[in-house]
């Protein structure tokens, strides 16, 4: 019970990922197979859906905004602040911080990660590896959404009798911005909303918010 307990935030999300996933895939289907008999043609299997490129576009258009979103905020919070914001560094913190503030080499306690305790290309990768990670799943999953958007917008242009495109004209098509810019402004809306509202807005006992009592102006890591 002690590591539910202590592993329960994400065990929590993974549950509900997991959930939404297959609920997607269900009604996904159900819906692309209304499509098919409203075209004359045989609906399809489950595997046969969420293997097709109608589905992973659909799944990697929503992951990659997400990555992008959480690559950005994570490079954006290095140099910007907002004072008053839970989400921010106290104005005056902007930038990588030294050795000493961020626990690196002679400063890393005994039981620091081990990279974290080298000098070298190690500890530069190390100390950069969660921004990498954001940044090379965004990637992934935006080629993703590139390949499979171009088979599913391919098999319309057959279906209306148009040429299909390549991949790099698939990229420059309008039908793949569309994918990717709506998904990017409901992000970055997000993203701000979360920001700007906290500097006025409290939930307590939650670590997105400040304790109650905390003045507006006053930024988190103030008080610590």
């Amino acid at each position: 019970m002690r590591h539910l307990r202590d592993h329960a935030l994400s065990i929590f999300f993974g549950a509900i990922f997991a959930l939404a996933l297959l609920g997607q895939s269900l009604v996904g289907l159900a819906a692309f197979n209304d499509d098919q008999r409203s075209h004359g043609l045989a609906p399809v299997g489950f595997l046969e859906f969420v293997t097709s490129s109608a589905f992973v576009v659909d799944v990697a258009e929503n992951w990659q905004s997400e990555f992008l979103q959480f690559f950005l905020f994570i490079l954006a919070t290095v140099w910007l602040v907002q004072r008053g914001s839970p989400e921010s560094k106290q104005p005056g913190d902007e930038g990588i911080g030294s050795d000493e503030e961020q626990l690196l080499g002679e400063h890393a306690p005994a039981d620091a990660p081990k990279w974290a305790r080298v000098a070298g290309w190690r500890r530069t990768l190390y100390s950069n590896s969660l921004l990498l990670v954001m940044g090379a799943v965004f990637l992934a999953s935006w080629a993703a959404q590139a390949v499979a958007g171009r088979v599913t917008y391919n098999a319309e242009q057959q279906e209306h009798g148009q040429p299909p495109v390549d991949l790099l004209g698939y990229l420059a098509s309008p039908d793949f911005w569309n994918r990717t810019l709506q998904n990017w402004q409901s992000e970055f809306l997000a993203v701000g909303c979360m920001v700007v509202f906290s500097i006025y807005l409290r939930q307590r006992g939650s670590s997105e918010s400040k304790p109650v009592g905390t003045p507006h102006d006053e930024t988190s890591t103030e008080a610590e």
